[in-house]
């Protein structure tokens, strides 16, 4: 299985942060992804810089037939449609999609690392992964989401609000 992570902290053409995000996935799917899980949203604070805009997040479970440099290729394609900008690092987005896991494989290139260098140290990356996949095992660490959460320090434990709302997709 595959592991997406999508967020943002911008409004778009589009509209809202919460309307980027289903964007994302609606063109996800259209790239002939095949979703199985979508997570509720969770909000953070900005890193590093707190005074930019919360950042919204959900998790992905999906499948996909094609190779880990495609998929890469898709995503950039998309968070440009979305109007992503290249801007300095950490800088708010209007859309950002990581591959945070591809079926457990190991990729280091000069443009694509997965599993996700930090995925192991970011709380809106690991709650949403226990939430629709909770036995996950991080591919280099070899260990369950649970763990890596209980190693989170106690800040980002509870700078995260998982909110009471969904993409609006039917899968």
């Amino acid at each position: 299985m595959i592991h997406l992570n999508i967020g943002s902290n911008l409004n778009s053409k589009f509209g809202n942060r919460f309307d980027n995000i289903s964007i994302a996935i609606d063109l996800l799917l259209s790239a002939k992804l095949k979703i199985k899980k979508i997570s509720n949203f969770y909000e953070t604070p900005s890193y590093p810089n707190k005074r930019f805009p919360n950042y919204l997040n959900v998790g992905v479970l999906c499948l996909f037939n094609g190779n880990p440099e495609i998929l890469f290729k898709i995503i950039k394609s998309i968070e440009k449609k979305i109007g992503r900008l290249k801007t300095k690092k950490n800088d708010p987005r209007v859309c950002d999609i990581d591959i945070i896991d591809y079926n457990s494989e190991i990729v280091k290139k000069d443009f694509i690392n997965i599993p996700h260098s930090r995925s192991h140290m970011r709380n809106f990356v690991l709650y949403p992964i226990k939430e629709i996949d909770p036995n996950w095992i991080h591919p280099v660490l070899r260990q369950n989401v649970n763990n890596l959460i209980k190693k989170l320090d106690l800040k980002s434990r509870i700078e995260i609000t998982r909110l009471i709302k969904n993409v609006n997709i039917k899968l």
